[in-house]
């Protein structure tokens, strides 16, 4: 038995009361809506950028000023450039040696946390054995700890280890404040690299240790610059771990110590462009670091999702 098709309807297809005619959206409805919401977007990120930059131009130009300028005209432009300013905050106010014991301080841990952490999150990210995931969220609970309840047990640690008051003590306290973050940071980016190339070494006779050094270490170099400059960035501005673990030797303080010390050594009679000047030497290597790594920075926090 065949079955007979019915036939097409002789009037136009609109006009049939059995084909529904789902409605298009204007193509102007559309660039409407797309141009008001970049619209909106840009106007957001442009007062975001106004909020984060103007008070760094302002104090840049206020490091510029005298005592005088700075409280009579704050938002105008100085007179003239007042570079003594700075030679006194460095000299005087003893900045230069704050300074040398940040860069010191923030070398030495940077590197350690990033030597060690790359090291723990290559073996939580490619090996499985027993208690791998227990160790990973050791780690991720150790980013929710408060470091305010770990100063009088760190204070009593060093004091019994004879490292209070000195420079190693504090850069082994960094490392270990600085490790659980890299190490769940390091731990989902190592997850996205190839691990054919890994076994390619291994293959060829490559031991473990030559292999992450040699292969992998580099692979990761994005994550290493974005998660280095994160630490970079807490370990620079770091001053409630300092202030209670180096609080001995004044000439081993570091800068957020220096630049409380400058605003409080003259009492009412603070140095207020000397302050400016020794804000704008803290400031200016984090601007520096961030700008000369941007890329590298934003290739790292998205290779995951890109991958």
């Amino acid at each position: 038995m065949k079955t007979t098709e019915t036939p097409p309807p002789a009037g136009p297809v609109e006009d049939h009361p059995r084909i529904s005619k789902t409605p298009a959206v204007p193509q102007k409805a559309k660039s409407s809506e797309g141009g008001i919401l970049n619209v909106f977007s840009h106007g957001a990120l442009i007062l975001w950028a106004i909020m984060v930059v103007m008070p760094l131009l302002w104090a840049v130009m206020t490091s510029f000023k005298d005592d005088a300028s700075i409280f009579s005209s704050p938002w105008s432009l100085p007179d003239k450039l007042h570079f003594d300013n700075w030679s006194r905050a460095w000299s005087q106010a003893h900045m230069s040696d704050y300074f040398a014991n940040t860069l010191i301080v923030v070398g030495f841990s940077l590197v350690g946390t990033l030597v060690l952490g790359s090291m723990a999150a290559y073996v939580l990210a490619r090996f499985e054995f027993p208690g791998n995931r227990f160790i990973y969220y050791l780690f991720v609970g150790g980013m929710s700890f408060p470091v305010m309840l770990a100063l009088v047990p760190l204070f009593y640690v060093l004091n019994n280890m004879r490292l209070l008051n000195t420079l190693p003590g504090l850069i082994l306290v960094y490392i270990a404040y600085s490790l659980p973050f890299t190490v769940f940071f390091l731990t989902s980016f190592f997850r996205t690299l190839p691990s054919s190339i890994a076994e390619a070494a291994f293959v060829d006779g490559a031991s473990h240790t030559r292999t992450f050094f040699q292969i992998m270490l580099p692979m990761a170099k994005p994550g290493l610059i974005s998660v280095g400059i994160f630490n970079f960035l807490g370990q620079w501005n770091q001053y409630m771990l300092p202030t209670v673990l180096m609080n001995g030797d004044p000439n081993k303080k570091v800068l957020a110590q220096g630049l409380v010390e400058l605003a409080t050594s003259q009492g009412y009679k603070g140095d207020w462009s000397g302050l400016f000047a020794g804000l704008v030497m803290a400031m200016l290597p984090v601007l520096a670091a961030y700008i000369i790594f941007q890329r590298q920075v934003v290739q790292g926090l998205t290779a995951g999702a890109l991958k």
